[in-house]
């Protein structure tokens, strides 16, 4: 019969060699994982480069966009401020032309209105006779 310790050995040491080769194998397939993830890697790098550029451009465009758009408006804010300045000052020329002469006219035609009342409230005074009073055919009493 086999002794029972040497058989145990055996079955010891082939359990011990079997682990062994997983642990060579596991390393060796680690390995290869590495080399190829290193690869993915740098392939990912050549081909982010040239995005990052024509992402940098973009910024740099957006950039430059940006400032002439602000030039734009720093442009139109100063000809809609010269335009409401010029409203203004045709506005005031035009009530100093128009408006004022026209202010006067009606200050005239009102004189001549006065005037003419004046005239005929003179000559309404010399027509009637001195002792008659407006209010007494009003009187009620």
């Amino acid at each position: 019969m086999i002794d029972w310790s040497v058989a145990f050995l055996g079955v010891i040491a082939i359990s011990t060699l079997v682990m062994a080769l997983i642990q060579v194998g596991a390393i060796v397939a680690a390995l290869k994982a590495v080399g190829e993830a290193q690869k993915m890697i740098a392939t990912v790098q050549q081909d982010v480069r040239p995005l990052i550029a024509k992402v940098s451009a973009l910024a740099d465009e957006a950039g430059r966009t940006a400032r002439l758009a602000t030039l734009q408006a720093e442009k139109v804010d100063k000809l809609v401020t010269e335009l409401t300045r010029r409203a203004d000052e045709t506005a005031g020329v035009v009530q100093q032309a128009i408006i004022t002469p026209a202010r006067e006219g009606m200050a005239i035609v009102a004189a001549i209105k006065a005037a003419l009342g004046a005239f005929r409230g003179f000559r309404d005074y010399r027509g009637r006779p001195a002792g008659t009073d407006d209010e007494d055919p009003l009187f009620i009493g």
